[in-house]
This record gives C-alpha cells, structure tokens and sequence, in this order.
C-alpha cells in the first residue's frame, strides 16, 4: 500500500480534480472509505454512478462494494480508487440487482477481480438486466454506455459468506428482498462498519419499485442493525450513523406501512395512497418525484397480504 492510503482525512475529503462533479471520497475509518456519487437521477456525466460504494484496503488486495453502473462509469470508480491506493482490487461485492451494483462487473473482471454476489441479486440481475440496459441507454447515451454488458458474480451464495483477505474478513449476508430481491450488506467487524447498499438511503428518499417489497426491507434493516455498527457506508448518501439511517430509511419505511394500512382499512384506493402524510421526510432530494409512486406501490404490495 503506497501512503497514498494514509492520506489525511481532511484532504481526502476534498472533491477530486477531474472527478469533483461525480465522485467524492469520504474516509470512513483506517483503510475504509465511501466513494459517494451524486444524488439525482443517471445522466451521461454520472455514467450511471448516482449511488454511494464502499472501499476496504488490506495488505493482500482492496475489496469494492459495488463496480459501478457502466464500464465507463467502474472506469471512473476506478480513477477514484486510484487517488487512494495503488493496491489491486481483487474483490467486488454485489450488494445487490440495481444497475450501478453489478453492471460494472465486467470491467472489474477484465482488472482480474472476483466478483461475489447472493444468488437472489444474481437471479435479478438476469431478470432485469436487458430493461435496466435500455433505461441506461436513455438516461447516459449509448457513448457513456459503450462496453457495457451483462456479466454476473463468480462466487454465489444463498444467505451467508465470508470474504477472507490480508487479516480481514468481510461477512456478506442476504436477509431477505429490500430495495431490490438480493440485496446484502456487508459488516467488517474489525472497523466497526456496516456496507449496507440500498438497504439503506440518506440525504434522498428511497425508491419503493415493482422490485422491492417494504415489509421484508424493514426486516432486512433490523437485521443490519442487530450488529449496532458505529459506521455505515449507505446505498445512497455520504457515510452516516444508525440513528441517521434508522430514521430517514427504516422510519420512512413504517410510516408507509403504517398509512397505507390504515388507508386500506378505510377502504381507500391506489389513486388515493399518494396523499398519506410523508412530510416529515419532505426535505430528503427526490422527495416529490418519488413519494407518491412509493405510496402507491406500497399499496400493490399490501392490498393482498
């Protein structure tokens, strides 16, 4: 590891030069960071990067939480990572089916890195890649996503795995479906933190889609925070706390749950779920583009329970 890695916290937080509009690096704890995207919606000076990813160093190799949501856009990571360590990355971890959690994959292979994945992400990845490829190709432009094709996870794994590298071991564990049907985290026990992908959002609302389910999301959140780690690198957002993400992600979660039961026991419909009360997360960005499409498919899921 050059001493690039033991780099002031005050100057890694400073946003790289060429990356400064992307990409900013936030050291977490020794030889941890996030590597934290932008917070609004994919376009083509992302490169499909509007996500947060987790970087741990140890003397054998670096493992990365997530590759990037292109092979330009796991190019660019890269570049980040590089302003950090010249120590290879040997390992990525899919922590889930989102685009920019596995459509970087290739890149990273063709780096000679391992690529590990719950077989529930890897079975939605399959699912949706050729629909996630085509929003891509709309939202980045076909130039920002050249290179980029499906490839899926070396290693697969049903509930439980541990990644064993330079006298660390990073345990990846699948509770169940959240923001997508595989979603891991990942807790490095040694520092103390918890790489959550989109388990858990901060700073923006999350996103309840057709592929996620609210009520195993809030059991996959207990889970996580069973562990009470001091550090969390979330799916979304800079590094944070539990209380922070307990309160803008699983709170938000049973406040959903909680109005659109009692919408539905009023014998309310879907066109009224976008006016249950969320305003108490109203300042998180993408709040107005995605509270009501939330409420909604909140309420397909609940509407046969």
């Amino acid at each position: 590891m050059k001493p690039a890695a033991l780099i002031c916290a005050a100057m890694l937080a400073l946003p790289l030069p060429a990356l400064a509009d992307v990409l900013t690096i936030q050291p977490v704890t020794e030889n941890v960071w996030a590597i934290v995207g932008p917070l609004e919606q994919r376009n083509p000076e992302n490169l499909g990067n509007n996500a947060t990813f987790g970087l741990v160093v140890t003397e054998a190799g670096a493992v990365l939480m997530d590759p990037g949501g292109s092979w330009k856009g796991a190019a660019m990571l890269h570049d980040a990572i590089r302003q950090i360590t010249d120590t290879p990355v040997t390992h990525v971890i899919n922590t889930g089916g989102q685009d920019h959690r596995w459509l970087g994959n290739g890149y990273w292979q063709a780096q000679g890195a391992t690529v590990i994945a719950s077989d529930a992400a890897v079975a939605d990845q399959a699912a949706r890649g050729s629909m996630q490829l085509t929003g891509l190709s709309q939202l980045i432009g076909a130039d920002g996503l050249e290179g980029t094709e499906p490839s899926y996870a070396d290693i697969t794994f049903a509930s439980d795995y541990a990644l064993e590298l330079g006298g660390q071991t990073l345990h990846i564990l699948h509770r169940g479906q959240a923001h997508t049907p595989g979603d891991s985290f990942v807790w490095l026990e040694s520092a103390d933190t918890m790489f959550t992908g989109d388990i858990v959002y901060v700073d923006r609302i999350l996103g309840n889609g057709a592929q996620s389910n609210v009520k195993s999301w809030i059991a996959a959140f207990d889970a996580m925070a069973a562990y009470e780690p001091a550090h969390i690198v979330p799916g979304h957002g800079p590094a944070t706390d539990l209380p922070k993400a307990r309160a803008e992600t699983y709170d938000y979660l049973v406040n959903l749950r909680t109005r659109i039961g009692a919408l539905l026991d009023e014998g309310g419909t879907i066109l009224d779920a976008p006016g249950i009360d969320q305003s108490a997360w109203s300042y998180l960005v993408e709040f107005d583009s995605l509270a009501g499409r939330n409420a909604q498919t909140a309420f397909e899921q609940m509407e046969w329970e």
